[in-house]
């Protein structure tokens, strides 16, 4: 196989500045939560962070997780929209420069979706979203020779929230099935979860081999409590789940087996992204040799690595040895 992981989500710009609590509060939208702006409450906010120290990355759910499977040294390609603009070009720019594979056209009008990430002293981290014209992105734009190269296909929740990228996500599902390439979902947000449960349970049900999940939302799913009961549910439908537990690990699922992984006690400094390379440490595991058990260690050291610096981007990737440890 050509890649590892063929993902497709919202291919967004990240703008990660650290802020006091008066700049959050000054910007009139919820504190610790993503929320979706438009172009002229986005560019307010941009203009606002422009005077402070920030940095700036190829971003969205899924991008974060074909970056962290690039940065695991995998084999990666990316399926997102962006527009012909200088934030656009910035994003293939990175993508490649990782060696990631994105061969999507890019759009003559509108502007790149951009993810404003204001993180508080708290560590908490607000989201100002502007999906721009990644909500543009159609099954046309679904590469499949690239997508039947892969070993899986990875597709983000969030994409079924607009009516084109839905149509994108089920082309790839389709392609996938097609040609005998595994397909792994997250669900990506808890308001998510309970806004689409059933397609969810559709897809958990059907094409899905691997399902990605935070505590939170295995608990809206399955409507049950405790994490445990949530997993086993789950895997009932599911081949495969990983459950994330925050600071308590995670809970993997396979095989009618259960296998905890314990949680890397750090100081965290910012949450940005830490499910999404959660997630990039369980893929480059199964699909470079490692165990489900081995790559969920490997997962929960980087999610620890992620939370211990700023933004979604490794500070300090891991070493081929390091890699290697978890295997011995």
């Amino acid at each position: 196989m050509k890649y590892d992981v063929y993902g497709i989500g919202n291919a967004l710009v990240d703008v990660q500045a650290q802020v006091t609590e008066d700049v959050v509060a000054a910007t009139g939208f919820d504190k610790g939560i993503m929320t979706l702006v438009d172009a002229q409450q986005q560019s307010v906010v941009l203009e606002q962070l422009s005077g402070l120290p920030s940095h700036r990355c190829a971003g969205g759910s899924a991008a974060n997780t074909i970056v962290g499977v690039a940065e695991f040294d995998g084999k990666a390609a990316y399926c997102g929209k962006v527009s012909n603009d200088e934030m656009g070009e910035f994003f293939l720019a990175d993508m490649r420069q990782l060696g990631i594979a994105i061969d999507v056209p890019q759009a003559t009008d509108g502007p790149t979706g951009t993810c404003a990430v204001l993180i508080s002293e708290d560590a908490q981290r607000t989201m100002l979203t502007n999906l721009g014209v990644s909500a543009t992105l159609t099954p046309d734009d679904v590469n499949e020779d690239d997508l039947r190269q892969a070993k899986y296909v990875y597709i983000e929740g969030y994409l079924f929230t607009g009516d084109t990228t839905r149509a994108a996500a089920y082309r790839a599902i389709e392609l996938a099935k097609k040609h005998g390439v595994k397909v792994a979902f997250t669900a990506s947000d808890p308001f998510l979860v309970n806004i689409i449960r059933d397609e969810i349970w559709q897809l958990i049900e059907g094409p899905v081999d691997l399902f990605f999940c935070n505590e939170e939302e295995a608990r809206s799913l399955t409507g049950k409590h405790d994490a445990i009961d949530c997993a086993r549910e789950i895997h009932r439908h599911a081949e495969n789940v990983a459950l994330t537990l925050g600071g308590n690990g995670s809970l993997i699922m396979h095989g009618g087996d259960a296998y905890p992984i314990e949680g890397v006690e750090v100081a965290a400094v910012d949450t940005t992204g830490a499910g999404d390379m959660y997630a990039a440490g369980i893929l480059y595991g199964i699909t470079n040799g490692m165990s489900w058990k081995q790559a969920g260690h490997l997962a929960s050291n980087a999610a620890a690595r992620i939370v211990s610096q700023l933004g979604a981007r490794l500070e300090r990737r891991f070493s081929r040895e390091e890699i290697q440890a978890f295997i011995d």
